[in-house]
């Protein structure tokens, strides 16, 4: 276990602006996030962002929000691990508190995307893929690598491509409730199934949105009421073809088997999750590979409602990065926002009485992962 707690947490909402600028949606989180925690002095700043540099043309993150906030000469730094960038910030923030070498640590994440074209996102996201790769060289996307693994945990379950679609309008409907979602229109399960193909099976709902928007941290070494309880990463293949099994995710296997054992818990104790659903695909891997079901049954819960907000395992309370929005580098900092919001009791779709919580962040295809367990004191 961490001695290590979270005492402030802030967040923007999650959508396209325009007329805000990165560093304006880093600065807003983090003062959200610097007041909830009643302004302590600041040791360090790690910012978790993944395409600024490429496609903002904007980097020395950590520095902007030092100077803009005034916290003086304090080190800071930028944190890169693609789609996994804002839990390995936060445990960067983790292991310099438990290195004495810092007090209190400001965790951001951002990213700002929505101003860029298609083709400028897909270029730079697709920079998480080992480049050379023979099927990075084919032209496999996020998509397409993600649909391969659907269409294999068809062939191989009862699943259907209906199933992923129970995914989709769950954390759809999780996200009405929450006002800092990007999407807040309802939907249907016909409207999911019969939305355009990116990459079959996979369809429109099915996909993580592009996302502009913030969230921050701020944790300390004094005792609070939500307790760190253990921090865990891993790493995992880089390319499909150095897979054992198509359908495992090591890294999310490995990662959630650390944070478990340094937690001394297990996956039956935890009582509301947020998962990196990037697709719908990687959320019905995912709650396997972290132990909340089998192998290959993981469709099986989701057909009987468990994963639901009022089922037995909450998954993705928030609306997930389906609904709630992936602004990339912010995605992994806004987990633990929506995660200390329901130990709080002030969660949207509030989970009655959780007292331990799950977050898992992804990064490339499956090449990171990070889990972080809280605790309610």
């Amino acid at each position: 276990m961490t001695n290590v707690y979270i005492e402030g947490i802030g967040m923007t909402k999650f959508g396209k602006f325009i007329d805000k600028s990165m560093k304006q949606l880093l600065v807003e989180a983090s003062i959200e996030a610097l007041e909830d925690a009643g302004n302590p002095k600041v040791d360090a700043v790690f910012v978790g962002n993944f395409m600024g540099g490429s496609i903002g043309n904007q980097e020395i993150l950590g520095a902007l929000v030092a100077n803009e906030l005034g916290l003086g000469y304090i080190p800071t730094a930028k944190v890169e691990g693609a789609c996994a960038s804002g839990g390995i910030a936060l445990r960067q923030g983790i292991m310099g508190i438990l290195s004495g070498e810092y007090d209190t640590v400001l965790i951001a994440g951002v990213e700002k995307m929505k101003h860029a074209s298609t083709a400028d996102v897909t270029q730079a996201i697709n920079a998480a893929m080992d480049n050379d790769s023979n099927e990075k060289q084919a032209g496999l996307t996020f998509p397409g690598f993600f649909g391969v693994l659907a269409n294999r945990y068809f062939y191989e379950t009862g699943a259907t491509k209906e199933h992923l679609a129970m995914i989709a309008l769950k954390n759809r409907e999780n996200a009405l409730n929450n006002s800092l979602a990007q999407f807040q229109k309802p939907t249907t399960m016909e409207e999911i199934m019969a939305a355009r193909i990116i990459t079959s099976p996979l369809g429109l709902f099915d996909c993580s949105p592009t996302t502009d928007g913030a969230a921050a941290l701020v944790i300390t070494r004094k005792k609070g009421a939500i307790h760190i309880r253990s921090s865990a990463q891993s790493s995992g293949p880089t390319q499909m073809q150095d897979a054992d099994d198509l359908l495992s995710l090591p890294a999310v296997r490995e990662s959630g088997r650390l944070a478990y054992e340094k937690a001394g818990v297990g996956p039956e104790d935890i009582d509301v999750v947020e998962i990196h659903d990037c697709f719908s695909m990687t959320e019905m891997l995912a709650i396997e590979e972290l132990g909340f079901f089998n192998k290959r049954e993981g469709w099986l819960a989701v057909e009987q409602g468990r994963t639901k907000a009022t089922g037995d395992k909450p998954v993705n309370t928030s609306g997930g990065l389906l609904s709630r929005g992936h602004p990339i580098g912010a995605t992994g900092v806004a987990q633990m926002y929506q995660l200390v919001q329901q130990l709080r009791g002030t969660a949207p779709n509030q989970v009655e009485n959780a007292r331990l919580a799950l977050a898992q962040n992804l990064g490339g295809t499956g090449s990171y992962s990070t889990v972080h367990i809280l605790e309610r004191l």
